[in-house]
């Protein structure tokens, strides 16, 4: 294979991680709604924790969820670099030819 398709290959699990990253903070946080909202309806009282709790929650998804796509984000420029070849196989290449 050559690098080009390693490349590529790269491009590609870091779309996937950023695509599984936000579809999982998406329903992290859809659930964790879900939970406020029917804890708020069977006990109307306890409607301002439930909210303070469910903000925090969402906010240690939501950053998570961007951590992860920094992460991806990263691996996305480190493949668009190119890498310098290391002495040893540069001579080895050599050599072959």
């Amino acid at each position: 294979m050559n690098d080009m398709t390693f490349i590529g290959l790269g491009y590609i699990g870091a779309g996937l991680g950023a695509g599984l990253t936000l579809i999982g903070a998406g329903l992290g946080i859809g659930k964790l709604a879900y939970a406020a909202l029917e804890g708020t309806a069977r006990q109307p009282e306890a409607g301002g924790a439930l909210r303070t709790t469910m903000i925090i929650a969402a906010a240690l998804i939501e950053g998570l969820a961007f951590l992860a796509l920094v992460i991806c984000m990263l691996a996305v420029m480190n493949f668009a670099q190119p890498k310098p070849e290391a002495p040893a196989a540069a001579a080895q290449s050599q050599a072959q030819h």
